[in-house]
């Protein structure tokens, strides 16, 4: 599928938007998962892990907290194990001096590994989904199903039209620098301002909430850990990925975003450019929601948890009968 210009530079602003938005989010602890579980080594997060039954992992997004998953912790943790992670860096859990992302999937590998979790089921928001993908196309037998919450392979693929990684390193290192250089006080003051995060959920509660998560994280691992996240690119990798894989996708708070400054966003761009980054992944089912933004869970839990339950109930049969949906 190809894009005319008009269109490249709406889903540009499209993916700009997600990367930035996810940037103030962060971090606190998820007090209604208890009874903490950390494998020896892992240093790149914290793992909070209720319930029983197949276990599932649930990664937030970029700056984001394990409460990220609250609602969806409170609905499965009867039929499922849950290990909620928090990310090093963020919602007050401390930095590593080692690179963010690639720690994580190192580790994270070794505590599926060390934990004995067979086959876990894998839900990912944001840059989390990213990581999933990652993870389950470098470790296909560890990987069991995979729950993606508007994320893309490649992000920087639509945020910065490249074509390659090496068309994105120079828009990754202006974006680092950006970011790293701005004093704490112009971070937390464009973190509390909202201007960025305010169509990323629809409560006004929420909206407050993801400020307040932002106002905990280290702004250094930030700052590299979303310039690495241009610098992923999992859109061949996922060729390899074994595992059904349900994706979700968001596209009305882009386009009411967007209208503010005069651009045009359709669903239809959005569905293109998710069908365009996931073309390589063999067992997928995509589905889009036309009334939450980007925190799905938070603005409709009913959708959102039905499309789940038929996912979660026969992995295999949703992928293979339901398609891509538009």
């Amino acid at each position: 599928m190809r894009f005319d210009m008009s269109k490249i530079r709406r889903v540009r602003a499209l993916v700009i938007t997600i990367v930035i938005s996810a940037a103030p989010v962060g971090a606190i602890p998820d007090r209604r998962v208890q009874a903490p579980a950390t494998a020896a080594a892992t240093t790149s997060f914290r793992v909070q892990v209720t319930g029983r039954g197949r276990p599932m992992i649930l990664i937030p997004g970029l700056m984001s907290s394990g409460e990220t998953w609250t609602s969806t912790v409170a609905r499965y943790q009867d039929r499922f194990q849950c290990h909620v992670l928090t990310l090093a860096g963020f919602a007050g859990v401390p930095p590593i001096s080692q690179p963010l992302l690639a720690t994580v999937r190192t580790e994270l590998a070794a505590y599926i590994r060390n934990q004995r979790l067979e086959r876990p089921v894998i839900v990912g928001h944001s840059l989390g989904g990213t990581l999933a993908l990652a993870l389950a196309a470098e470790h296909p037998d560890l990987a069991g199903p995979l729950v993606i919450v508007d994320s893309l392979p490649f992000l920087a693929g639509a945020q910065m039209q490249a074509k390659t990684v090496e068309d994105a390193r120079a828009g990754a290192a202006a974006m680092r620098t950006y970011m790293a250089t701005q004093t704490p006080q112009q971070f937390q003051g464009y973190i509390k301002a909202g201007t960025a995060t305010e169509f990323m959920v629809k409560s006004p509660a929420d909206h407050e909430r993801i400020k307040t998560w932002g106002l905990g994280s280290d702004q250094r691992t930030a700052a590299d850990a979303m310039a690495d996240l241009m610098l992923m690119d999992v859109r061949q990798d996922i060729a390899k990925i074994t595992s059904p894989t349900f994706v979700l996708g968001t596209w009305i708070g882009l386009h009411e975003q967007l209208k503010k400054y005069g651009m045009a966003l359709s669903r239809a761009d959005v569905v293109g450019t998710f069908e365009q980054q996931f073309v390589a992944l063999p067992k997928l089912h995509f589905a889009i929601t036309d009334t939450a933004r980007h925190f799905i869970m938070f603005d409709d839990p009913q959708w959102f948890f039905a499309e789940l339950d038929a996912f979660l109930t026969n992995p295999e049969l949703v992928v293979r009968t339901r398609g891509f949906e538009k």
